[in-house]
């Protein structure tokens, strides 16, 4: 593991510094949860920072580890790129949830109404780029690389850019859940509602397939078919999940 880590600051310095702060803010957030009596929608405030602040520091360092295979990619541009919009993001979520007020489909004030508009346009911004290095990876050719892990960081890329807009579907409703107003269960840090249509469920799968595929081609699959096959199913996943939250079902329901 050490190792791993170590690689990921030799290819890039600055989203892997940042991706640590990031995570070790998650911690913080994650003990100020267990402590803090401050509550959104019958949760901890500080669920939100904490799962961002770990989702950014995740994203960062898988983006530092691709990067470096592409060639005349202006990565300092891309780092600052990240850098500065996911502080703003995270910033303004960590100062809201120490009010105990929404960062997220909060339009109670003219300032509010702003900021929240410009962390929507942030993260077009990120995920847009994140689908121009999607591109470049089916643009160009990799020799270096096995095709099936190939095939992977691609496919994962697309299903993170789709489902990252996904997010839209939860903005333009100001609202997570379908059946209620932002339900919350009390299922640890994920919250995902028991009772109802929870939109952020297809959010979470599809953007972290930018992790989950490579991961599980590169170590487990070794085969170009079965990576293709797996992006589809999990992709297919992503999507049923989506359906079932807009017909108003609980994922977790099935489950729990």
């Amino acid at each position: 593991m050490m190792e791993f880590i170590q690689e990921i600051k030799n290819r890039n310095e600055v989203l892997f510094y940042f991706g640590h702060v990031c995570l070790w803010a998650g911690i913080i957030f994650l003990v100020l949860s267990t402590i803090s009596p401050l509550k959104i929608y019958g949760i901890s405030a500080w669920y939100k920072p904490f799962k961002f602040a770990i989702s950014l520091g995740v994203y960062s360092w898988t983006m530092a580890w691709y990067c470096h295979y592409l060639p005349n990619f202006n990565l300092s541009l891309f780092n600052w790129t990240v850098v500065v919009l996911w502080s703003f993001e995270l910033i303004y979520i960590t100062l809201q949830a120490s009010k105990g007020q929404l960062s997220h489909y909060n339009l109670s004030t003219p300032v509010y109404t702003i900021l929240y508009g410009l962390m929507a346009i942030a993260a077009t911004v990120v995920t847009l780029y994140t689908a121009y290095i999607g591109f470049l990876f089916f643009k160009d050719d990799f020799p270096m690389l096995p095709t099936y892990y190939l095939w992977a960081i691609r496919l994962g890329i697309v299903l993170f850019v789709i489902f990252s807009f996904e997010g839209f579907a939860m903005g333009s409703r100001l609202n997570h859940s379908v059946g209620a107003l932002n339900d919350n269960s009390n299922l640890w840090i994920i919250a995902w509602s028991k009772t109802v249509g929870d939109l952020r469920v297809a959010h979470f799968i599809g953007m972290h397939a930018l992790q989950i595929l490579p991961i599980v081609s590169f170590y487990f699959l070794k085969d170009t078919k079965l990576t293709i096959g797996l992006a589809i199913i999990y992709g297919l996943l992503s999507i049923s999940t989506l359906i079932q939250a807009l017909q108003g079902k609980s994922f977790l329901k099935s489950f729990i």
